[in-house]
């Protein structure tokens, strides 16, 4: 006896899981990551005449780029240097800001799988875009191209254009007139806000600005950044109380 079942055509294969992600084609994905890349590497300009504002040299300006490579520990760095802040403390705000990068890491571990020796030259581009990209791909390939192209197009665009905004920092003048020093954080904020899906995380990000803005005037630069830190464990410790107190009063309920 022939088989009935046989799918009709345009309809799934039998077997095949209903659940399973839409394939991309490699172009689509580049093209997304190559906007990224692209958007977000020419805000490099921006850090380049800030630091150059700081007082940092060209050296130091394209080391931080080179080296570093994570824009919103960069610009904190320098900000809390142009603003007299003592160079330790504004290291140590830049590196708890680098910290979440590590935790990105983990993630994009598990998702890429990359051979072992290019493990550590891809540790360099883990970095908020990077993530977000590779993240939002369906499949473990697009994914790798997407870490790979916004990685590669941001590394390059950030340093030759933090080169350009160093250079070009003394024919623009002032930087504050211009307000650049502000497009780093900008951005940050921009790839930032739309992660923010449940209300606990709304919360740390709103006690964190409350707690960085409400120390500002009266902590030394770079201090701040470490304080707003504290917002995490902060809710977390509220909200974790909340729970207990109320999963007594529904015991207490029940015994009634």
């Amino acid at each position: 006896m022939t088989d009935q079942t046989a799918s009709a055509p345009g309809s799934p294969a039998l077997g095949a899981d209903p659940a399973a992600p839409e394939p991309k084609s490699d172009r689509a994905v580049v093209r997304d990551a190559l906007g990224v890349g692209i958007a977000v590497g020419l805000s490099g300009f921006a850090f380049g005449v800030t630091s150059a504002g700081a007082g940092l040299t060209v050296l130091q300006t394209c080391a931080l780029s080179l080296l570093v490579f994570t824009g919103a520990s960069q610009f904190a760095l320098v900000g809390a240097l142009a603003a007299g802040g003592n160079p330790l403390t504004a290291a140590a705000g830049a590196f708890f800001l680098g910290v979440r990068n590590a935790f990105y890491g983990l993630r994009l571990s598990q998702l890429l799988r990359l051979p072992a020796p290019v493990r550590p030259f891809a540790a360099q581009w883990v970095i908020d875009e990077t993530t977000a990209v590779a993240l939002a791909q369906p499949t473990r390939r697009s994914a790798r191209i997407g870490f790979t192209v916004t990685g590669l197009s941001i590394y390059v665009l950030w340093n030759l254009t933090t080169l350009a905004g160093v250079l070009g920092a003394e024919a623009l003048g002032h930087t504050d007139a211009w307000g650049l020093d502000a497009a780093g954080p900008a951005v940050f904020l921009a790839l930032l806000a739309p992660m923010l899906r449940t209300a606990t995380e709304r919360t740390v990000a709103g006690v964190a600005v409350v707690l960085g803005l409400g120390f500002l005037p009266v902590l030394p630069a770079g201090v701040p950044v470490l304080v707003a830190a504290l917002a995490a464990p902060a809710v977390l410790y509220v909200q974790g109380g909340r729970g207990v107190r109320g999963g007594r009063g529904r015991g207490k309920e029940a015994k009634r």
